[in-house]
This record gives structure tokens, C-alpha cells and sequence, in this order.
């Protein structure tokens, strides 16, 4: 892990937070936390690791679970033994098979939402056909 602007922070295995995090750092969490999470580093959620809340970084490995709003500015890698529900906004995405994705996902530069066109189809549950 790289060192943004300090020590990284690690919340241990067995250790339970609730309440909200800002770090400059690097932040990896084996533990549980219910809360939001807010750094200008990477976020690394560890095998046994879980959060439920709402996190916002540059940077997200994902091993665990997590459950709520992910807001990542450049790359989300989720691992095979991942668990993602909820919303995602990403500018890069890797997903190693095996992980589990159940998410609103948008993608955009900065990982700032980009609005999907509507698609609106004028006969329904017709084949497609080639041209």
C-alpha cells in the first residue's frame, strides 16, 4: 500500500466500528465497520473484512464484503472472493472470476457518474434480426 499522506490505517480482524472515517492515508479494513469512509488513498477491504456504509477514495481492492455506496475515483479491483452490493461509481473496473458484483454500477472518467442514454424500443418481444 502506498503511503498518500501518512501511515496506512488498518482495522483489524474482530474489531467492530460504527461511525464515519476521513484519512489522508491508505485505510485496510479486516474488520467490520458500519460507517462511511472518506481518504484521498486506496481503500483495501481484507478477506474477512466488511463494510456497510458509504466509501469514497481513489483506489479500492476489494477481498470481503461491502454493502452501500462505492465511490472510486480511478481503479476498483475485486478479487474472487469479493461481495459487492449497492451502488458503484468507477472509472476502471477489474473483476477476477469468482467475485460476487450485485451492484448499480456507473462508469465514467473520475469516476464521476455519466448519465445512460435511454433506450426506448418500439415493438416489444420481437427477435432480433441481422442486417
Amino acid at each position: 500500500m502506498n503511503e498518500f499522506g501518512g501511515q496506512p490505517n488498518r482495522i483489524e480482524k474482530n474489531t467492530k466500528i460504527k461511525g464515519d472515517i476521513t484519512s489522508e492515508a491508505d485505510f485496510r479494513i479486516d474488520g467490520k465497520l458500519e460507517g462511511n469512509v472518506t481518504t484521498s488513498g486506496k481503500v483495501v477491504i481484507g478477506k474477512d473484512g466488511y463494510i456497510n456504509g458509504k466509501v469514497e477514495c481513489v483506489n479500492a481492492d476489494i477481498e470481503g464484503r461491502f454493502n452501500g455506496e462505492l465511490l472510486v475515483k480511478d481503479l476498483l479491483s475485486l478479487k474472487s472472493s469479493a461481495t459487492i452490493e449497492g451502488t458503484v461509481s468507477v472509472a476502471k473496473l477489474a473483476v477476477e472470476p469468482g467475485a460476487t458484483f450485485n451492484a448499480a454500477c456507473t462508469m465514467g472518467k473520475g469516476g464521476a457518474p455519466v448519465a445512460a442514454p435511454k433506450m426506448q424500443s418500439t415493438k416489444k418481444n420481437e427477435p432480433a434480426k441481422a442486417s
